[in-house]
C-alpha cells in the first residue's frame, strides 16, 4: 500500500494552481496537524498497521511547515504502519521556503526523495506564475539539499507558459540537467501548436543526457523513477490523508472532505457511515465503488500515462 499525506498551505496561490491549498497561520497549521496524527492512528489501528511501500508528502507546500511537525508525522506513520526498509519517502518542497535545518531534520526523519518545485530558470517567467522564490534561490536550496546528503532529488519544470519561446525553455532544462538530478517532470501549463515542439525536444535533450523517458511527463535516471506515482498509474492500492485526500481501497474510491474546519472536526471523532450504500467514515466527502467496467477503464487510461 501507498501513503498520500496531504498538506493544504503555501506562501500565496500561484497564479497557474487549482490544488486544494491556500495560505494559513501558525495555529490552523497546528490545529491541521494535530487532525492528520489523529486520522493517522485511527488507520494504523482499524486496518491492522498496514505495509506502506511509499510514503508521499504533497500539497500546497509541505516545505512551509516547522520541520518539528513533518518530523511529527513521520514517526506517527512509523508508529501506525509498518515502513518497509527501503521505502521511498518524498517531500514536496518550494524553492524559498527550505533551510539547512529543515532539510537535516528531513533526513533524520527518514525522507529520502525531495520533490523541487523550480518550473523556470528565468525569474521574469517565475514571476509571471506568481512563485515566491528566484533561480537564485532555488540553485542554494538545491545545492544545500545535496550537503545535506540527499542522493534523489527531482526537480518541476514546466513548458508552454505565456510568452515562452522553444528557445527559452530548452535553456530552462539544460540549467537543470547540468545540476544532474535523479529525476526530472517536465509538464506543460497548456497544450498549444508548440508545445508538440517542446515536447520532441524534451525528449530528445533528456535522452542524450541519460533520462529515461518513462511517463508521459516524467523522466528519470536509471532506477529513479518515481515510484510513488507508478503506483496510481498502476492502481496499487493507496490511503490519502488529510483535506481532500483521495484513497482506493479495495473497489472504492474515498474522498475526505474539502473543508478545513469541518475535517478537523471530523478528525476529532471519527465515525463510521455509508455513502449511497457504502462503508465510509465521518470524515468522507464521497466513496464511489468502482464497477468491473470502470476498472477496466482506469487500468487501460492509467496504464497508457507509462510508456513500458
Amino acid at each position: 500500500m501507498e501513503l498520500y499525506v496531504h498538506i493544504p498551505f503555501c506562501v500565496r496561490k500561484c497564479e497557474y494552481c487549482d490544488f486544494l491549498s491556500a495560505p494559513a497561520d501558525e495555529r490552523l497549521q497546528n490545529r491541521y496537524v494535530g487532525a492528520l496524527l489523529h486520522e493517522i492512528r485511527y488507520y494504523g489501528q482499524t486496518m491492522g498497521r498496514p505495509v506502506l511501500s511509499t510514503i508521499y508528502i504533497g500539497g500546497g507546500t509541505p516545505s512551509l511547515l516547522a520541520p518539528e511537525y513533518i518530523a511529527l508525522l513521520l514517526k506517527q506513520i512509523q508508529v501506525s504502519f509498518e515502513v518497509e526498509a527501503d521505502a521511498e519517502i518524498t517531500i514536496e518542497c518550494n524553492p524559498g521556503t527550505l533551510n539547512e535545518e529543515k532539510l537535516l531534520t528531513y533526513k533524520e526523519a527518514g525522507i529520502n526523495r525531495l520533490s523541487i518545485g523550480l518550473q523556470s530558470a528565468f525569474d521574469d517567467e517565475l514571476k509571471i506564475l506568481g512563485r515566491i522564490h528566484t533561480y537564485r534561490q532555488f540553485l542554494e536550496n538545491y545545492e544545500c539539499a545535496r550537503r545535506c546528503g540527499f542522493e534523489n532529488i527531482n526537480v518541476d519544470l514546466m513548458s508552454a507558459l505565456p510568452y515562452q519561446s522553444t528557445e527559452k525553455f530548452v535553456t530552462s532544462l539544460k540549467r537543470v540537467i547540468a545540476l544532474k538530478p535523479e529525476h526530472i517532470s517536465a509538464y506543460s501549463l497548456i497544450i498549444e501548436e508548440t508545445e508538440y515542439e517542446i515536447y520532441k525536444k524534451t525528449q530528445e535533450i533528456l535522452a542524450e543526457a541519460g533520462y529515461e523517458h518513462y511517463e508521459v511527463s516524467n523522466y528519470a535516471k536509471q532506477g529513479k523513477e518515481a515510484r510513488h506515482n507508478i503506483g496510481y498509474w498502476k492502481r496499487v492500492p493507496y490511503l490519502g490523508v488529510g483535506l481532500g485526500a483521495a484513497s482506493l481501497i479495495g473497489e472504492v474510491r474515498y474522498s475526505n472532505i474539502r473543508e478545513i474546519e469541518a475535517y478537523i472536526k471530523a478528525c476529532g471523532n471519527i465515525s463510521a457511515k455509508e455513502i449511497d450504500g457504502v462503508p465510509a467514515l465521518n470524515l468522507h466527502e464521497s466513496a464511489d465503488a468502482i464497477s468491473r467496467h470502470a476498472q477496466m477503464e482506469e487500468f487501460m487510461f492509467l496504464g497508457l500515462r507509462m510508456l513500458k
